[in-house]
């Protein structure tokens, strides 16, 4: 009878892995094999057939490759972000009809009618810069016209002013108003130097409708491209259709409508958009306790620190909490013992805030107690969700799934509406869940395990080539080409990359009873877990990178549009099988450190993986690119 290890198989695999790797499988046993219902046992007779494989068969003496280092598969990296460079948008054929006099002097705005010999001067020195995109559309709205949408007879008009308040007010909508910045001909000029006015009003119409394209492409699409940041994010940018748009304000009797409709328009969005305006008007009035950093008080301790916990639960803790023991606080004096009626206290505020309620005051408390975020923190947060939301499409649909890593949660949605939302881990710093959208297609019961590349050779080939039998005698199956093999047989100091590893359903399998599936290039999908004590944890970036579900056959049994009883039955059957589910279900595997929950209030989560910090730089860069000179 085998001997169940579950304590090293637990520590060994923890879900799936990185799939971008410097080394893939040659044969076709991988990870793609178990997206269907994966494989039957290899036939008795098969075996034998392992000599003639490469690589096997072929175990040489350890202590001659004693000084052979071990490889080392990598995952996705990030990147130093590079900006969209803009260019000169060339005004030399621009308006052609006008400085060629092939238009009717009663055509052109008094300010430009003959003589234009001035005009054929000045023009070529319109000096306005936009990304390729926004310039080309610009010229080619330009080159054969005579008309204008931001100037006329009296010049600067009041469309164009609509226009220059909504850009000027971007920072309601997450952007950077520096980004869409024009500057506005004053209403009075003089009139002996009308060339100069000439040119002044040129320069205007043609930024104006630079800026307003740029602002509706960045509020559609987002400033920065998230590929661009690390090989953890992969979405497909929106492409934005800018040729129509000028026309569209030309003939707009509302351009500020007009402006403001190209923003967002889903309930999150418009969540993050109420919160962002709220702390704006709250900055520099904010209430904060100190409280030492590396402060740890468990139950029954003594620390000078607990008069400013207590306090920062005082400031905190809802009025409901305070007033169900208003008697301890009121008789607390600032003492360090941290009695049991205490206790109580603090873990009646850790459950309220959604942490683990066992009294122990950590990190995840003292970022609360302490006020968590500053304003300003917040503030930069809601800016990040703002960027991201556009990554994603306008309105996740009536029906998903919603993964948000930070907040190690998963949602389903049905009818627009929350069902349940339910705790998860992800992938640890070292290996990272993706951030992506997809479509949930499989729940497949008692799943076979295939071991990722990355694990084979970073984690298990250490102890391969001291213990070729570990596979055999952890219950593994190996495959070389194809090929069933003892592990034993297998050349461990040769090339892994045909080799393949798996591990049978079980008990101790490492993807629990299910999985579900949503194939995608990175190999994560989400699981069950045989580690249900990690759930127990407030931070629970721990897994290889996949995400595991703390109730599997619920979130199985949404998104099969079946009942949890029928899911468990399908699994008490014990045999690997694939379930199809009807309708396809997105799922987006998130990363927002600010987000509504499912009553509109936005919440903050620490940035587990620092990849605020990295949208951060690539805010910078789009901004240092956009206000270069050239």
């Amino acid at each position: 009878m085998r001997v169940i290890k579950t304590a090293a198989i637990v520590a060994l695999m923890s879900g799936c892995a990185i799939a971008t790797m410097d080394a893939r499988p040659a044969s076709a046993f991988t990870l793609g094999d178990f997206i269907r219902a994966g494989r039957k046992k290899p036939d008795a007779q098969r075996a034998p057939a392992y000599e003639a494989l490469p690589g096997v068969g072929t175990m040489v003496d350890p202590q001659q490759n004693a000084a052979k280092p071990l490889p080392k598969v990598t995952g996705p990296k990030y990147y130093t972000y590079k900006a969209e460079p803009l260019r000169r948008i060339s005004t030399d054929k621009l308006l052609a009809p006008v400085v060629t006099g092939s238009v009717r002097n009663d055509a052109l705005p008094p300010m430009l009618r003959p003589p234009l010999a001035d005009a054929r001067q000045f023009l070529p020195e319109i000096n306005v810069r936009a990304s390729a995109d926004v310039a080309k559309a610009v010229e080619a709205h330009y080159g054969g016209r005579t008309d204008f949408i931001w100037i006329g007879a009296e010049g600067v008009s009041a469309k164009a002013k609509a226009a220059v308040a909504v850009l000027a007010d971007a920072a309601k909508v997450g952007l950077d108003p520096q980004d869409y910045a024009v500057t506005v001909p004053a209403d009075t000029f003089d009139r002996g130097d009308m060339i100069a006015r000439e040119k002044e009003l040129l320069q205007f119409e043609i930024s104006l409708s630079a800026a307003t394209l740029s602002y509706i492409q960045d509020t559609v699409r987002g400033r920065i491209d998230p590929n661009k940041i690390s090989g953890y994010h992969d979405f497909k940018r929106k492409t934005v259709e800018l040729g129509p748009l000028l026309d569209k304000m030309s003939a707009s009797g509302d351009v500020a409508t007009l402006l403001n409709d190209q923003n967002p328009k889903s309930a999150q969005f418009a969540a993050l958009s109420v919160e962002l305006e709220k702390l704006r008007s709250e900055q520099g009035t904010e209430q904060r306790v100190e409280i030492a950093p590396g402060t740890l008080l468990k139950p029954g301790q003594s620390n000078p620190e607990l008069a400013n916990i207590v306090a920062g639960i005082r400031l905190k803790g809802s009025e409901a909490l305070k007033a169900e023991h208003a008697a301890v606080l009121a008789a607390y004096q600032g003492t360090p013992d941290y009695t049991p009626e205490l206790v109580m206290v603090v873990e009646a505020f850790q459950k309220e805030n959604g942490l683990k309620a066992d009294g122990v005051v950590g990190q995840a408390s003292l970022r609360i107690l302490t006020g968590g975020d500053t304003v300003t923190s917040k503030i930069n947060k809601l800016e990040i969700a703002m960027e991201q939301s556009r990554w994603l499409p306008d309105g996740l649909g009536d029906r998903y799934v919603f993964i948000n890593q930070p907040a190690f949660t998963a949602t389903y949605t049905d009818n627009g509406a929350e069902q349940f939302s339910m705790r998860v881990v992800v992938g640890s710093k070292a290996n990272q869940t993706y951030f992506f959208q997809d479509e949930i297609q499989t729940v497949e019961v008692n799943p076979y395990w295939g071991v990722p590349q990355s694990i084979i050779v970073n984690e298990m080939l250490p102890k391969l080539r001291n213990d070729p039998n570990y596979l055999d005698r952890m219950g593994y199956q190996v495959e070389v080409g194809g090929r069933a093999v003892p592990s034993s047989s297998v050349n461990w100091y040769g090339s892994t990359a045909s080799v393949a590893v798996r591990q049978p359903p079980s008990s101790d399998n490492a993807l629990g009873e299910l999985k579900i599936l949503f194939p995608n290039s990175h190999a994560i999908y989400m699981h069950d877990t045989p580690s249900k004590s990690f759930f127990n944890r407030d931070n629970r970036a721990l897994s290889h990178g996949c995400v595991r579900l703390a109730d599997p056959r619920r979130m199985a049994a949404a998104v099969l549009g079946t009942s949890i009883d029928d899911v468990g039955n399908e699994i008490a059957g014990g045999h690997n099988k694939a379930l199809q589910v009807p309708v396809k279900v997105p799922v987006y595997v998130a990363y927002f450190t600010a987000w509504p929950n499912k009553d509109g209030a936005v919440e903050y989560f620490n940035d587990v993986y620092e990849r605020d910090m990295y949208v951060n730089r690539a805010f910078e860069a789009t901004r240092n690119a956009r206000g270069a000179e050239g």
